[in-house]
Order: C-alpha cells, then sequence, then structure tokens
C-alpha cells in the first residue's frame, strides 16, 4: 500500500477521534444537570406513559452510543494514568473554573489526541507538500510537534488560572465594599456574601455563589470558605478567609474586619498595577529590538549606502 494513502488513513482517524473528544467536552453535563433525569421530566409535562427504555431509545444516536464509548475512552486512559497526575489535574481544573466543562481524564486524553494529530499533520505536510523534507527531518520536525501538541492543553489551563486569579484579584476590593456596606446594613454575612453573587457575573460572584449553596446543603461556614479559598489558591482570598474565620471565632466585628479587608485589599491591587508598570519597559524591549530598530537603521542607513554605491569610493 502506498505510504500517502496509510498517512491520509491515520490523519483522518486522529483528526475524528480529536473532534469527538472535543463533543464530549461540550457535551459534558454542567454542574448537577442530569440529562437522563431532564428527559424524563419533559416526558412527565407531556403526561405520557412511557418506560425507561422508551426514554432511552428516544435519545439521539450520539447520546446512546457514541458519547458512552468515548466516556469509556476517557476512563482507560485515566486507569493507565497515575493517580498523582490525576488528582493534580483535577485541582488545576478547579483551579481555572474548568471543572464543570471537562473533567481529568477527558483532559488528559485530549493531549495525547492534541500531540497525535499535530505530530501526524506536520509529517505529512513535510513529507507530502511543497515543503517536502528527507525523512529523518520530517520524522524529527513531527517529534518536536508531538511534544507541543502534547504540552500545549497544559499551558493552556495554566493560562486559565492565570487569568481566573487576575480577575478575581481586580473584583476582591469592589466585593469587599459592597460585603461592608450589607453588613453594616444589618445583613448577615451569608446574606451579604448572596448579595455579592447576584450583583456581578464573574469568577468571584460564582466563588461566593458555590460557597452559599455548600452552605444552605448543611455545610460548617468555615469549611465552606476554606474550600472556597483552596479552589482559588489566591494570597488575597486566603488572607480574607483567614480574616472572616477569625473575627467569627473570636467575636470580632464584622464590618471593621471587612473594611480593614476592603482598604487591605485596594491598596494591593494599587501595588500590583504599579508593579506591572514597571514591567512595561521590560516588556517593550524585546518588540522594539526585533521590529523597530531594524526599521529605524534601515532608515537611516539607506542613504547612506546609496551615496557610497554612487561614488565608487571602492573603485568599482
Amino acid at each position: 500500500m502506498d505510504w500517502s494513502v496509510i498517512v491520509l488513513v491515520v490523519v483522518i482517524v486522529v483528526l475524528g477521534l480529536a473532534g469527538a473528544l472535543i463533543y464530549v467536552g461540550q457535551r459534558m453535563p454542567k454542574n448537577d444537570d442530569d440529562p437522563f433525569a431532564d428527559r424524563l421530566n419533559e416526558f412527565s409535562q407531556r403526561g405520557e406513559a412511557v418506560s425507561l427504555d422508551e426514554i432511552e431509545l428516544s435519545q439521539p444516536f450520539s447520546e446512546r452510543v457514541i458519547y458512552p464509548l468515548l466516556r469509556q475512552f476517557g476512563e482507560l486512559a485515566a486507569k493507565n494514568t497515575p493517580q498523582n497526575a490525576l488528582q493534580e489535574t483535577t485541582r488545576k481544573l478547579e483551579l481555572s473554573g474548568k471543572a464543570g466543562w471537562i473533567d481529568a481524564p477527558m483532559f488528559l486524553s485530549s493531549r495525547f489526541v492534541a500531540a497525535a494529530v499535530l505530530g501526524v499533520a506536520t509529517f505529512l505536510i513535510c513529507t507530502f507538500s511543497i515543503l517536502a523534507q528527507p525523512i529523518s527531518r520530517a520524522l524529527l520536525y513531527s517529534m518536536i510537534a508531538l511534544g507541543l501538541g502534547f504540552f500545549f492543553p497544559q499551558l493552556w489551563l495554566d493560562e486559565q488560572i492565570k487569568k481566573r486569579q487576575l480577575e478575581i484579584r481586580k473584583a476582591m476590593p469592589d466585593a469587599l465594599d459592597l460585603l461592608t456596606i450589607c453588613v453594616e446594613a444589618g445583613l448577615g454575612f451569608d446574606a451579604a456574601m448572596s448579595n455579592v453573587a447576584e450583583k456581578w457575573e464573574n469568577e468571584l460572584s460564582l466563588a461566593f455563589a458555590r460557597a452559599i449553596r455548600e452552605i444552605q446543603l448543611g455545610k460548617v461556614r468555615r469549611e465552606a470558605l476554606k474550600t472556597m479559598a483552596e479552589r482559588i489558591d489566591l494570597a488575597d482570598m486566603t488572607s480574607f478567609v483567614a480574616a472572616v474565620i477569625q473575627s467569627e471565632q473570636l467575636g470580632v466585628s464584622m464590618a471593621k474586619v471587612l473594611r480593614i479587608q476592603a482598604e487591605q485589599m485596594r491598596m494591593r491591587r494599587r501595588q500590583y498595577a504599579e508593579e506591572l508598570a514597571h514591567q512595561a519597559p521590560v516588556k517593550m524591549l524585546l518588540p522594539m529590538v526585533g521590529f523597530i530598530f531594524p526599521s529605524i537603521f534601515i532608515v537611516l542607513m539607506t542613504p547612506a549606502v546609496l551615496r557610497i554605491m554612487s561614488s565608487n569610493v571602492f573603485g568599482g
């Protein structure tokens, strides 16, 4: 069989698997959603008497066959993955706020699929295109692309963690101001957190809303706040939670503690902005050296070079 046909078949299979994993990630139940329960409620509202088998068969083919098969593929990958890696991936998904979108086994599977897609695509480009290279060099480029594809999802996840933490850092001073106003107006701390969760639509409000739901389900407030701080893993949030728990244990005025925390958060936000401003000249140095300085050299040196060439200084 021709090598081009084999490579084409491999590419089609890998791309199909990648698309299937993306589909599974989008179709994963969000939070506490249960597709089967939703389907049952739909039939109940219609007033139809149906059995569980009929409800199951009424679902699309993708829900009954494709999705379970792909889930089993993710579970198979999880079985062959060390437990520490799964726990670390689950923790990072929690920190990034993507835990309800994809789970650890599927994320690890996506890394292998991304590596295979980039590796095979690079080999195909380096072998059967106008950029054709020798087989040894094509294999080398494919191995490099394989490594990039494997680590790219992890880099994306780390970037999502930083983005979420930065959003929470920016929102904390305003949220603590609202908490202080609500507590001084006579509301309890839980009710004040509920107001903050309803006021905005950002990562901090979602974290507060989740902590409130855990408290309503019977979890101790102290434990719920500690868990919230662990899911964010931000020094500002950790200090805020520690201050709230300490004030609750010692009987200190909650409004006073919140006001002090709000002032400290605002000061830290200003210091963080100043730190970023001081980093700007260093970050601008690379694009200046790479793009601006060459253009300046061309503009300044071209007339001199042309004059030297036209004056026959070197006896040409």
